[in-house]
């Protein structure tokens, strides 16, 4: 029963965070352009189908996603094997970006334009290699980007520091590599920060910041999704120097 009324609430606040968004859509629809909405009877049923996806995502992550992560980063700080919990961060972080939906319609966009463009050969196998070197590419950085966040976590180092330091390079990078690439790789940061990434992610952090002695969740625990946004942008940037 408990369970139900949860799902209940989960609901009604998805119709109210949706609403803003249905309002305005309908606003400009009706009163500024004064036309009908086309296709009424799909936009209506497409958005019955995106109130219960959004509703069971996020009660999937309340119920799923965010203890197993919480628990089995405190797990790996009372088995205090460093070693193991920088694995499992890399992984986790490599393992997440490659299944973001938003990373894969990206790199499939890029390798189309880049296509288009004339910067690879207009052949599916070249446009697939680009988006899936893409793809990799920034997975690989997102999986480094989480080992240092818990290593920052576990050394207790200054997150402005390294955040400064990170968008130096980036600055940097951006003078070197391709004009065509920039976009893309700026892009990228954006788009690992996703529906799969954060939940877990952010688990990680707070449930390793928490097992840990000396440590503030609230202080520590955060700070992991902000290296999951800078590192593909130089990874990226290097992997257009690389293939141009």
């Amino acid at each position: 029963m408990g369970a139900v009324i949860a799902l209940l609430r989960a609901l009604l606040g998805s119709l109210r965070d949706l609403t803003p968004i249905i309002v305005v859509i309908a606003f400009f629809q009706l009163v500024v352009l004064q036309e009908p909405l086309p296709h009424l009877l799909s936009i209506l049923f497409g958005l019955v189908l995106v109130i219960f996806g959004l509703t069971f995502f996020i009660f999937g992550l309340e119920m799923g996603l965010f203890p197993i992560g919480e628990s089995m980063a405190q797990a790996f700080a009372r088995k205090g094997s460093v070693f193991w919990l920088l694995i499992f961060a890399f992984c986790l972080g490599f393992g997440t970006t490659i299944a973001e939906p938003a990373l894969t319609a990206v790199a499939n966009e890029a390798a189309e334009v880049a296509a288009e463009g004339g910067m690879i050969l207009h052949h599916p196998q070249a446009m697939e290699e680009y988006a899936n070197g893409l793809r990799y590419t920034v997975a690989l950085s997102v999986g480094i980007a989480i080992l240092l966040g818990v290593l920052r976590i576990l050394k207790g180092w200054p997150i402005q520091y390294m955040i400064i330091g990170g968008y130096i390079g980036v600055v940097i990078l951006t003078m070197f590599a391709p004009q065509s690439i920039i976009g893309v790789a700026y892009d990228s940061g954006g788009v690992t920060t996703s529906t799969i990434t954060v939940p877990l992610v952010t688990a990680l952090g707070v449930g390793l910041a928490s097992a840990i002695k000396g440590r503030n969740p609230m202080i520590d625990g955060f700070g992991l999704i902000a290296f999951a946004s800078l590192l593909p942008m130089m990874f990226v940037m290097v992997y257009g120097m690389v293939v141009a």
